[in-house]
């Protein structure tokens, strides 16, 4: 359900990024990108309008994965930890009413250890906030750097293409637009991206 949200997260994000980004013949100069054959796919005319289907296009970029995977490990480091501070916890508040019930501390010791263990709590609750605060600008801050990969690698590829237009669908309500597959380039920009991004691990 979280990775549903976070692609959708994202196809959204991009759809309304890449509905922005218009590409005009006039504009463009032929430059050298490096792309290979298989990145380049078949040749359409100069000024074409094209398409990605953005859900398939996330979906499959390798990027996006690697980066999830690292959230999603972070995520479980947190939610371990906090599991395990909150059964310490528990433990602790059911001994402490047992004792209670059986008259086995004072009543000012159990006032002391009643105010510490509502301090623990609360502690608990600030800890557990300010890991999620944390992990949600992790993800947006992830979903920045994947939106950011797809709009420069369209950038650097339509320079060699000369499209007049690219547009993107998606599952999304209203968004979809019915097209001739021949105008579809999202597996050329899969592709791309991925070999890019192949590219980048092996200079690491």
């Amino acid at each position: 359900m979280k990775r549903t949200l976070l692609i959708a997260n994202i196809v959204l994000a991009v759809a309304v990024a890449a509905l922005y980004i218009l590409f005009f013949t006039g504009n463009c100069t032929k430059k050298g990108t490096g792309l290979t054959n298989v990145e380049k796919g078949a040749e359409l005319p100069v000024g074409a309008i094209v398409y990605i289907q953005i859900d398939s296009l996330v979906n499959e970029l390798d990027l996006f994965h690697a980066l999830r995977v690292d959230l999603e490990a972070k995520a479980k480091v947190i939610n371990d930890d906090l599991t395990k501070k909150g059964r310490a916890f528990e433990r602790d508040y059911i001994d402490f009413t047992e004792k209670v019930q059986k008259g086995l501390i004072t009543r000012s010791q159990a006032e002391t250890q009643g105010a510490q263990l509502e301090s623990r709590q609360r502690e608990l609750q600030q800890f557990s906030q300010q890991k999620e605060s944390e992990l949600a600008e992790e993800e947006q801050v992830m979903l920045n750097n994947v939106i950011n990969e797809i709009k420069t690698y369209l950038s650097i590829y339509n320079q060699e293409h000369n499209f007049a237009l690219i547009l993107t669908t998606s599952g999304l309500p209203g968004s979809i637009i019915e097209g001739d597959t021949s105008l579809d380039i999202t597996k050329d920009i899969i592709a791309g991206l991925n070999a890019k991004y192949a590219t980048q691990i092996k200079k690491k």
